[in-house]
């Protein structure tokens, strides 16, 4: 039962994967937005680390990675299983 609701939630969330510009050092940084379950949010960091070969961190509801990697990041998500349609890149 939970695994189906994980599906639909997958398939109805709204991402927005940003770029933004952090910290003393004006630091480039991906944010990705919209994901609901926060255990979900938090292993998908571990993996979205390692697969861009960066450091990132889960906090306040989203997950931020060092570096720009948006378009890498929603084909990975795609691949997850995230319907492309809901994925939005700014």
């Amino acid at each position: 039962m939970k695994s189906l609701i994980r599906e639909l939630d997958k398939e109805q969330s709204r991402i927005v994967i940003s770029k933004d510009i952090r910290g003393r050092y004006r630091k480039v940084a991906t944010v990705i937005s919209g994901i609901q379950d926060k255990n979900d949010a938090e292993a998908l960091t571990k993996e979205l680390k390692a697969e861009m070969g960066t450091g990132g961190t889960y906090k306040n509801g989203q997950i931020i990675l060092q570096g720009d990697h948006r378009d890498s990041v929603r084909q990975f998500l795609v691949k997850k299983g995230f319907s492309s349609e809901s994925i939005e890149v700014m």
